[in-house]
């Protein structure tokens, strides 16, 4: 999936595309939208350190059986 954002939004931030993913996986992990396993896939990170940005980011675990597998 292709999504387009608008340079007027996402320029002023001056994030990376890597960087943009992060933020979207942490955004949507913590809004329950996402398993803990999307959510690290999605930002490209492996487990421990996905788990510590959460922790970082003080962002409550909720994990899905698929998250232990």
């Amino acid at each position: 999936m292709k999504l387009h954002l608008p340079d007027e939004i996402i320029l002023p931030l001056k994030l990376s595309e890597d960087e943009l993913r992060v933020e979207l996986a942490v955004a949507l992990y913590a809004a329950k939208k996402i398993s803990f396993g999307q959510a690290r896939k999605l930002a490209d990170m492996d487990w421990f350190s996905f788990r510590q940005l959460l922790d970082e980011r003080e962002v409550a675990a909720h994990y899905e059986l698929e998250d232990f597998e």
